[in-house]
């Protein structure tokens, strides 16, 4: 796949949007039509989610240049982006929509995290080629950590209305360090920083369930998302949707050009940012009790509009 240059929007839309679409619509219909079971799906998610995931993860971030990639301006345009998001999203469902405060953060949620993994390392690979990934690595590296680290701890501030947080630094870290993506990353890491050799046969068996991950993941998906079909609290659903397709992107964008982002880092951060809010929104609401039905329809509603908004951004990106 050669990579996508200049504003062509009917080539970035069939070459680079639409099959990555096409491979979450077949895990959509298979559900639909009884092709694939709800057991098989939950099943492909685990091996994807769970052990494919995490090797991809770690291969990646065992083999970057820390130095070079983790560059300040990347991580903070593409994060100011998603803080902002999850505060917009906070005061938007508290002032807007009447909701809890327990129900705001977990509607805030989804606009802190998009589909880092899933949506935009495919996308990202298939406009600019795999060589463009380094800086979608550098971000999704931190996305998992950073982000249940910010909602659990807001959410536990928030649930605790004052009484003693003592509990919390370690109500945090066991929660963030039972997510397998989380694990793959801090090996990943320990890996790169101390040199540590890994043999062939290893890393060879690694790469077997690298390139594994992604369309399985992908056609996974699909199946997971027809679970999630939009009911009720529509205002809700698109108010968030649009705080995560519009504003984390837009935000992104504003301060990559301000920073001086090389054209690489610019279109990692904005890509990435662009994506719909992932599935690990509906789990964090549903690991607390908190707005599920928005976070489940908001993760499949989102889904389908990042289609238009990838296909923008991929059009007036450098």
């Amino acid at each position: 796949m050669a990579p996508c240059k200049g504003p062509d929007i009917v080539s970035a839309l069939t070459s680079v949007i639409l099959p990555v679409f096409i491979v979450l619509a077949f895990g959509y219909v298979s559900v639909w039509r009884g092709y694939f079971s709800d057991i098989g799906v939950d099943t492909l998610m685990k091996f994807t989610q769970g052990f494919a995931i995490p090797c991809l993860l770690f291969r990646a971030i065992s083999q970057l240049d820390l130095a070079q990639e983790f560059e300040f301006a990347l991580l903070f345009s593409f994060y100011a982006g998603a803080v902002s998001g999850f505060v917009i999203g906070i005061f938007g469902a508290r002032v807007l929509f009447k909701r809890s405060w327990e129900d705001s953060v977990a509607i805030g949620f989804v606009g802190l995290f998009s589909n880092s993994l899933l949506l935009g390392l495919p996308i990202t690979e298939r406009a600019y080629g795999t060589d463009a990934l380094a800086g979608n690595f550098a971000i999704v590296a931190m996305h998992a950590p950073f982000c249940y680290a910010t909602g659990i701890t807001v959410m536990e501030i928030v649930r605790a209305r004052g009484t003693g947080l003592a509990a919390l630094p370690g109500k945090v870290l066991r929660a963030m360090f039972r997510n397998a993506l989380i694990v793959g990353i801090s090996l990943g890491f320990f890996v790169n920083l101390t040199g540590l050799p890994l043999p062939t046969a290893l890393t060879e068996a690694l790469d077997l369930m690298v390139r594994a991950a992604l369309p399985a993941a992908l056609f996974g998906l699909g199946g997971v998302l027809y679970r999630y079909r939009p009911e009720g609290d529509i205002r809700a659903i698109l108010f968030i949707v649009s705080v995560s397709l519009i504003a984390h992107p837009a935000i992104t964008w504003s301060i990559g050009q301000a920073e001086g982002l090389s054209d690489a880092a610019l279109r990692s951060a904005v890509i990435t940012a662009a994506m719909a809010p992932g599935v690990n929104a509906y789990l964090f609401a549903n690991m607390y009790g908190n707005a599920r039905r928005v976070a489940a329809s908001a993760v499949l509603v989102g889904t389908g509009l990042s289609i238009l908004t990838a296909t923008f951004w991929l059009t007036i990106l450098p």
